[in-house]
C-alpha cells in the first residue's frame, strides 16, 4: 500500500460537480493498493498513519498526532500511486491492485480508521473525482508498505 499524506487546513472531493466529502483541519490521504496488499498490511499502515506526529505543538514543533489536534481524514483512492514510469513516457499501472480487491481494501481502510474514533470522509472508488485542498505547510509524506511493513 502507498499513502500520500497531506496535512491540510481544509479539503474536499467532488464527483460530477457534487461535493461528496470534505474536512477542515486534518489529513488528506491518497491511497494506492497493490495486489500484494491485504488487511494485515492495511492495519499496520493505518496504525502508522494515525500515530504520525506531524502537527505543530505550542512551540511550533511537529510533536502532535491527528488525535491530539482533533483532526479529520479525507481518504481518496488513487491507483496511479502505483504508476511505473521506468520504460517509455506512458505509465504502466500493472502494479496497481485489481479493482474489486483494491476497492475492498480501500473500504476496509476507511472503516478501520473510523473504528479508531476518527471522523472520516472519503471519495468514490473508481469515479472521476475533483479534489481541492488548502495544504498546511505544505507538509506531505509518502508512506509505503514496502518500507514500513515488509
Amino acid at each position: 500500500m502507498r499513502f500520500v499524506v497531506q496535512r491540510v487546513r481544509e479539503a474536499r472531493v467532488a464527483v460530477e460537480g457534487e461535493v461528496i466529502g470534505q474536512i477542515g483541519h486534518g489529513l488528506l490521504v491518497f491511497v494506492g493498493v497493490s495486489d500484494r496488499d491485504d488487511q494485515q498490511i492495511a492495519d499496520k499502515m493505518i496504525d502508522k498513519l494515525t500515530k504520525l506526529r506531524i502537527f505543530d505543538d505550542a512551540d511550533g514543533k511537529t510533536n502532535l498526532s491527528i488525535a491530539d489536534v482533533g483532526g479529520a481524514f479525507l481518504i481518496i483512492s488513487q491507483f496511479t500511486l502505483y504508476a511505473d514510469c521506468r520504460k517509455g513516457n506512458r505509465p504502466s499501472f500493472t502494479q496497481a491492485g485489481k479493482p474489486d480487491a483494491a476497492n475492498a481494501l480501500y473500504e476496509y481502510s476507511i472503516r478501520a480508521i473510523e473504528k479508531k474514533g476518527f471522523h472520516v470522509e472519503h471519495g468514490s472508488f473508481g469515479a472521476e473525482m475533483k479534489v481541492s485542498l488548502l495544504n498546511d505547510g505544505p507538509f506531505t509524506i509518502l508512506l509505503d508498505s514496502d518500507e514500513i511493513v515488509r
